[in-house]
């Protein structure tokens, strides 16, 4: 076999084992499900994004990936960290995984949207909520960078259900006391029976 061949498939069996540690490090987490008093806490600021953090960030999308749904804060895995993953594209389109680190809205329009919420900490169940419609961002990415952005529509949605995680505020607590106290009721009961 010519050097060229011999370097070139030493590439690949080098590129396939790089993929399949990648693969191996990223894991399924438990998704924590209300009554769990864990996602009442208010999560702590990332200090410093290192190794450990980036490895988070990758259990979190694939944690979220499997659930399936579109976004996820680190608190609903157990770890008190602000630190939210999302991806908004549509069964048909390619992946678009996003990680925000310390996410801040440092504004907020006075229009709202309402939008059906779920929440993969309250399984199956759905709701209108009512939200700013638009909000401005700031987060630092997996490399640590700083960055600010405007965001709509269901992004402006999802990355407010996501901070109010972080805040342990679930979507739920934006609706009528009837509805958060009928909601809370059958999740603790089905806790009860599990536990049984």
């Amino acid at each position: 076999m010519p050097e060229s061949e011999r370097a070139a498939k030493r590439r690949n069996q080098i590129d396939r084992a790089a993929a399949s540690n990648y693969i191996a490090r990223m894991a399924l987490r438990d998704i924590l499900i209300i009554p769990d008093k864990r996602l009442r806490l208010v999560s702590k600021p990332v200090e410093t994004v290192d190794a450990s953090v980036r490895a988070l960030a990758e259990d979190m999308l694939e944690t979220m990936y499997d659930a399936p749904g579109i976004g996820l804060a680190a608190i609903q895995i157990g770890e008190p960290l602000r630190l939210v993953t999302m991806d908004l594209a549509k069964k048909d389109e390619e992946k678009d995984p996003r990680v925000f680190i310390n996410p801040e809205i440092t504004w907020s329009s006075e229009e709202l949207n309402v939008h059906e919420e779920g929440c993969l900490s309250i399984p199956e169940y759905y709701e209108d909520v009512e939200r700013p419609a638009k909000v401005r961002l700031k987060y630092l990415d997996l490399d640590g960078k700083s960055h600010e952005v405007e965001a709509d529509g269901m992004f402006a949605t999802c990355i407010q259900h996501e901070i109010d995680h972080l805040n342990g505020v679930l979507f739920i607590d934006h609706l009528s006391k009837l509805k958060r106290d009928r909601v809370i009721k059958k999740y603790t009961k089905i806790a009860k029976q599990a536990a049984e």
